[in-house]
């Protein structure tokens, strides 16, 4: 039987080393290369240096080898040469002692008759970036600025950039950017022209803030004889360097208006580019120089809109969004010019999710009397669509384009029937769509009212879905026989409903069912103002309590109050200011066009909005001050009913209390088994209008009516179950990171600083000393007056569940936003009396 065959050996990869021998191994063979000038020997240089660059990128070191790698540059292979120089400037960086062995051999190549290693060798010594050496820059960098050589020339400028970062005073003192100048308008290359013009924005707008002289010059750049001299010479420019001239000419400000159609007739062509950058560039040009004349500037948008329209089917769909992005900015700015363009923005099968959401904002954008039938029609079909989230966006914009529409005959009957479609998702929007159609024109209410009267509840999940239709029971209650008793059903399953706007609008929509139809309603009142009263969410509390008064004082009052009659709404609120959109449009051909946003809102911190914590974790200091000081939590047992009454109606609540006069908020003890025995709530104390001290006597018939246990003298307010926190608990900041990436949002709330808990912001840590003690942890801060964020955990003694709190703080305001997220979503609550009770203290103690 003859033996299994031997596996040959591997030899291994030349990017998988095989140890630390191998550094040595290069090291020798190097030496044994460094002098030869025998055939091949180059070869075998490469080869070797390819071993050593490939050891450096997958993080080996190999900066040892640093002596025998300078002493086999010298060769007039560009390829070793490109080679060497990729070391060198890799470990300059790391090593700035070894780089200064780098010096004699760079200025050596600076001077080389190839001018392909002169500039990668000029290159190469700009990019050590190591300040002991910025006096051997200034030589080559003056000789490379004259060069005969255009590339020379070209890298020379970019090297002047850097050698300002890396000591303004030398590039200053070599007086660089008066060289750089003449070379802008003197040079034949337009390459080197577009450098200059690139260097000197960079340097004197870094200057101009402080020296004048350099905000003149600066100022210079956007003169008439640099903008016409550049303008002469755009066709020979780049495509980036085009850009870079456009970009300058929109800042120009002309004479008159001849001047502006010179330059206008001038770019004419380059709306013609095949280059969507140069194209968005003239475009923006031509939009800035005419503003102050109307009639012109809608010419623009005509002349305008075909390149851009080419340039969205002619590129990929990144650039497709980022040109169609801009043509949604001038849509919204003039949606008649491009109204008979519709059909350009309907969706293609192929198109990405983002493309076509941003081509179903335009079509409604542009939708008129004349189009709206076709867009609808088109709108429809995608409500089909297998892509749910465009689907949802597509009923949308049915319903925007009918609030915008004066005929709505045929979009009120399409809405009606994504009703009747048996797709959940369309049916949560299409009810969200109709609550706003109603609102705006009442007369379809028969209509609408006999199709939403076919929907259960129980089929409808969504919060803002449910919402509506809750809405509608409410205020179309005389038209709908089952509206009583679907509320009531809804009322009955009030402790299985998460969603605190459900239910703010299910006590809105009993409270005008009972105005309506009061026996058929007054058993459903009484469960839901009990349950609202003994919500723990502060809105919904605050609602059955405003309402409930509202009803022991005068039944009538209640009915104007909350069921008064009703406006159509004419307009509804955009969600952009115009003053955004104009900040906007100035920055057009930018991001802030992509975003939707001004660029302050994206680049400049203190003007951020919510961010979240990964993207804010780096930049913030991380507290170390944990926690053995902590001192032991604090229990909360606060009374929160009368927040709807002065400090002198409390004050009387108490003495009427004592006297055994006060009323007590009613309780519901309802047939259904989910109900609980009735409980005593809040201390309601009222105070007549006529300043009797006696309860107006229709409270005992309301409290009666609606089925109210009823009881005299002041009762415990029941506090959510007591939580207590762990004084000593520990959370490192990469876990803090993951849970909250992970985690859902559990609560969001606004919470007012009182102003000595502003003013003790001042103090340097004093709120996370302050939180600490309440057993709230920081491990992270940042942020300067007047936004602060802060990042606080805490943990559930003995348990495991860890609570997760962002805050911002808004100093001038004295506003703070709480976000929360829990381990245990049920005591996110709890968790958030407790947060905001210690917050309220900060700076009283």
């Amino acid at each position: 039987m003859a033996p299994p065959p031997a596996h040959p050996q591997r030899s291994p990869s030349p990017s998988q080393p095989s140890g630390k021998s191998e550094v040595t191994d290069l090291r020798s063979q190097l030496r044994q290369l460094a002098g030869s000038r025998a055939p091949g020997a180059d070869d075998a240089k490469r080869d070797l240096f390819k071993k050593v660059i490939s050891n450096m990128t997958i993080g080996i070191d190999v900066s040892s080898l640093f002596g025998e790698m300078v002493m086999c540059s010298a060769t007039s292979d560009i390829v070793l040469k490109k080679m060497c120089y990729l070391y060198v400037g890799n470990y300059a960086k790391v090593n700035p002692d070894l780089a200064l062995l780098t010096i004699n051999f760079l200025q050596r190549d600076c001077k080389d008759d190839d001018p392909m290693i002169r500039g990668l060798a000029l290159r190469s010594l700009c990019s050590l970036r190591v300040a002991n050496l910025v006096e051997y820059l200034v030589g080559p960098l003056g000789s490379g600025l004259k060069d005969n050589n255009s590339y020379v020339r070209t890298v020379a400028v970019i090297g002047v950039v850097k050698l300002y970062h890396i000591s303004a005073s030398t590039c200053l003192d070599a007086d660089f950017p008066a060289t750089l100048k003449h070379l802008m308008l003197n040079d034949p290359d337009t390459q080197v022209v577009a450098n200059c013009l690139s260097a000197l924005q960079e340097i004197w707008t870094l200057e101009s803030t402080s020296s004048e002289e350099a905000a003149k010059e600066r100022e210079t750049l956007v003169s008439k004889p640099v903008i016409y001299y550049l303008l002469n010479r755009i066709k020979e420019f780049s495509e980036w360097a085009q850009c870079l001239v456009l970009e300058l000419v929109a800042k120009y400000i002309p004479s008159d208006n001849s001047e502006i159609f010179d330059i206008m007739n001038l770019l004419e062509d380059r709306l013609q580019h095949a280059n969507g950058a140069v194209v968005l560039a003239t475009s923006k040009v031509f939009l800035h120089l005419t503003l102050s004349m109307a009639d012109v500037h809608q010419q623009v948008y005509e002349r305008i809109k075909a390149p851009l329209l080419t340039q969205v089917s002619a590129g990929s769909p990144e650039q497709s969004y980022a040109v169609l992005s801009h043509l949604h900015l001038l849509v919204m700015r003039a949606p008649y010019i491009f109204s008979s363009d519709y059909k350009h923005f309907y969706c293609q099968y192929n198109e990405p999710s983002y493309v076509k959401k941003l081509k179903l904002e335009m079509l409604t954008a542009v939708a008129n009397e004349s189009n709206t039938y076709d867009i609808v029609t088109e709108l429809c079909e995608y409500a089909a669509n297998v892509d749910i989230p465009i689907a949802r966006e597509s009923i949308r914009a049915v319903g925007k384009i009918a609030l915008q529409q004066y005929d709505v005959n045929a979009i009120v009957d399409r809405l009606l029937q994504f009703l009747e479609m048996e797709k959940d998702y369309v049916t949560c929007e299409a009810l969200v769509l109709v609550k706003d159609l109603l609102r705006k024109y009442p007369q379809w209410s028969q209509d609408c009212i006999a199709v939403v009267g076919n929907i259960s509840s129980k089929n409808v999940q969504e919060p803002k879905a449910k919402a509506a239709l809750i809405w509608m029971l409410g205020e179309y209650s005389q038209d709908m026989p089952d509206a009583p008793y679907v509320l009531e059903s809804l009322v009955e399953n009030w402790d299985e409903e998460h969603s605190a706007e459900v239910r703010l609008h299910l006590l809105t929509a009993v409270m005008k069912c009972f105005f309506k139809r009061a026996p058929e309603t007054q058993k459903a009142l009484g469960a839901a103002l009990a349950a609202g009263l003994a919500d723990f969410h502060q809105d919904v509390h605050d609602r059955a309590l405003f309402y409930y008064r509202l009803l022991q004082y005068k039944v009538s009052v209640a009915e104007s109050v909350v069921n008064p009659p009703k406006q159509a709404v004419s307009v509804f609120a955009d969600s952009q200011s115009s003053e955004i959109k104009d900040r906007i449009f100035d920055e057009f051909n930018s991001l802030s066009v992509i975003y939707q946003k001004p660029s302050y809102m994206f680049t400049d911190k203190e003007h951020r909005g919510t961010l979240e914590f990964s993207d804010e974790l780096a930049n913030l200091s991380i507290n170390a001050e944990a926690g053995d000081s902590a001192v032991p939590a604090q229990r909360v047992e606060a009374n929160d009913n009368d927040l709807l009454l002065s400090i002198t109606e409390k004050e009387e609540g108490r003495d009427a209390a004592s006297n055994g006069s006060a009323y007590s908020a009613p309780s519901y003890d309802g047939a259904s088994a989910t109900s609980a025995a009735s409980q005593s709530l809040a201390d309601l104390a009222f105070s007549s209008t006529s300043g009797s001290g006696q309860a107006p006597a229709s409270s005992f018939a309301i409290d009666d009516l609606l089925g109210l246990d009823f009881s005299v003298g002041a009762a415990a307010t029941p506090s959510p179950p007591p939580l207590s926190l762990n004084p000593k608990a520990v959370l490192d900041p990469g876990t803090f990171q993951q849970k909250w990436r992970q985690l859902p949002l559990s609560l969001s709330e606004d919470f007012s600083l009182s102003p000595q808990g502003v003013a003790a912001l001042a103090t340097s840590n004093a709120l996370l000393r302050h939180m600490q003690s309440h057993s709230i942890h920081c491990i992270a801060s940042g942020g300067q007056s007047p936004n602060f964020k802060f990042f606080f955990f805490a943990q559930k003694a003995e348990s495991a569940s860890i609570y997760l709190v962002e805050l911002l703080i808004n100093s001038s305001s004295a506003k703070s936003q709480i976000k929360i997220k829990a381990d245990d979503q049920s005591t996110s609550q709890a968790f958030s009396t407790l947060f905001q009770s210690a917050l309220s203290k900060f700076g009283t103690a």
